[in-house]
């Protein structure tokens, strides 16, 4: 466990507390879901919904990563994450309780992380959401503005020309 630990501190930068919670959410939905080993494709996927350092241990220890496809991003701003196994069917939200207030150090808190039960610090509970789809490759087009490429389903028709989302002038009276 200390040698995983020590891999996710390498990955990340550094430990803190934001770290522990996704080492300890992937060890949760290895025990509680039966999440088994790295995801070399998209055969696990999570669904987290903080873009914070607990992110970067679920990458390391399941193989989850923007990259494959596997890791997708709900921005909810909660420390959850909703895992998927393809092959099994299995599927689970894990939540962070919070449960030591905001009375201790950070120091503290990172050690009580490591070291608690996991039912101390987490609720398991029904994903609000089905499966999301496999990642899809998408041909690139090119905008005739900027001359940049992007998928095409990022590209927008305005006046005639195929525009990327950073070129593209949205169009609001109101009312949306």
């Amino acid at each position: 466990m200390q040698q995983l630990w020590e891999k996710c501190i390498a990955f990340h930068g550094h430990a803190c507390p934001g770290l522990a919670i996704g080492f300890r959410a992937s060890q949760a939905a290895h025990e509680w879901l039966g999440m088994v080993g790295f995801s070399k494709d998209e055969e696990l996927v999570c669904v987290t919904e903080n873009d914070a350092c607990g992110v970067d241990a679920i990458q390391v220890l399941l193989g989850c990563s923007f990259g494959k496809g596997n890791l997708i991003y709900k921005d909810t701003g909660k420390q959850a994450f909703s895992f998927f196994d393809r092959k099994n069917g299995k599927k689970g939200r894990i939540v962070f309780k919070r449960p030591f207030g905001h009375t201790i150090d950070r120091a503290s808190m990172q050690e009580l992380i490591l070291n608690a039960p996991l039912e101390e610090l987490f609720t398991l509970k029904e994903p609000t959401f089905e499966l999301p789809e496999s990642a899809r490759l998408f041909a690139s087009e090119v905008c005739e503005v900027c001359g940049e490429s992007a998928p095409e389903h990022k590209m927008r028709l305005q006046e005639g020309k195929k525009v990327c989302l950073d070129c593209f002038k949205a169009y609001s009276r109101g009312w949306n």
